[in-house]
């Protein structure tokens, strides 16, 4: 059986993987204007690490397939697994019960291998003044990983 770990540090690394996702997607947003989905890794020495895929050929309109993007992130997390202690991933998603149109957001998770999970979006909309963000909402999440 594998090593029970305390519910008090898979809380505090979950935290800090999506914390971790989280910040870096604003950061890819407010500098690049958007950002294709992504993982971070924490590994058993407390490291942290960025997971990405190359981006399939842009469709006709120049959008990517965010979604068969997602699957591979998700896949490669859950292909190197043995050596983390928790995987966040984060995405780019429309949130239709944000008000009259909705809203964009960031759709974060995370998981941990003691079987804890985290998630969060944060609204935002583009102003003329840059990115303005909303607040973190807590959201749903089944384990895909671990």
């Amino acid at each position: 059986m594998a090593e029970e770990i305390p519910l008090e540090t898979q809380q505090a690394q979950l935290r800090e993987v999506l914390g971790t996702a989280l910040g870096l997607a604003q950061e890819h947003l407010e500098q690049n204007g958007g950002f294709l989905p992504f993982g971070v890794t924490l590994d058993f020495e407390g490291e942290l690490r960025l997971v990405m895929v190359t981006p399939p050929e842009a469709g006709g309109d120049g959008d990517y397939d965010a979604e068969a993007m997602m699957a591979d992130v998700l896949e490669l997390l859950r292909q190197g697994r043995e050596g983390c202690q928790a995987v966040a991933f984060a995405s780019d998603v429309h949130l239709p019960e944000h008000g009259p149109g909705g809203s964009d957001g960031i759709h974060g998770a995370a998981e941990h291998r003691g079987g804890g999970v985290m998630a969060a979006v944060v609204p935002y909309e583009l102003t003329a003044e840059g990115y303005a963000f909303g607040a973190l909402e807590a959201d749903g999440h089944e384990a895909t990983v671990f």
